[in-house]
């Protein structure tokens, strides 16, 4: 009767945590963290910070971010204030926004493991295959 599909968690203005937080849901960063953070997605609202790295399949910050972000997408708006590498497939800066690091793509055994088909019907994992281009080639062109 009460239950809801989306889980999400505020930490409200005033409240500071230290230590680590994991979340399976949304997290709205409201008061401060001192430690790393863990989630779906999360939100750094223009008031909140956050001391440590930040790992979420989407961030949004708004706030500050002094540590290094890992996330498939990342939007920094206009009161952003990040200080640390950003690792990410999308990243967005809006104007204003301070943003001291390095921005990092994530390499091919980072990415999610794509699923396909099987011939038998069943569902099973891709592994990413890694092709080496041939140091000299085996023929050889004579010349006259």
């Amino acid at each position: 009767m009460f239950a809801s599909k989306r889980t999400s968690t505020v930490i409200g203005e005033g409240l500071r945590i230290i230590g680590n937080v994991s979340a399976d849901g949304a997290v709205q960063v409201n008061g401060q963290i001192d430690g790393d953070l863990n989630c779906t997605s999360i939100t750094v609202s223009p008031r909140a910070l956050i001391n440590g790295a930040v790992k979420a399949r989407s961030v949004v910050v708004n706030g500050r971010v002094e540590g290094p972000i890992n996330a498939e997408d990342v939007v920094l708006k206009s009161h952003a204030f990040v200080t640390g590498d950003i690792q990410a497939q999308s990243l967005s800066i809006e104007r204003g926004a301070h943003f001291e690091g390095r921005s990092l793509r994530p390499d091919a055994t980072n990415l999610r493991q794509v699923e396909t088909p099987a011939s038998n019907g069943h569902g099973e994992r891709v592994k990413p295959v890694v092709v080496k281009k041939e140091d000299e080639p085996k023929t050889k062109v004579a010349r006259a």
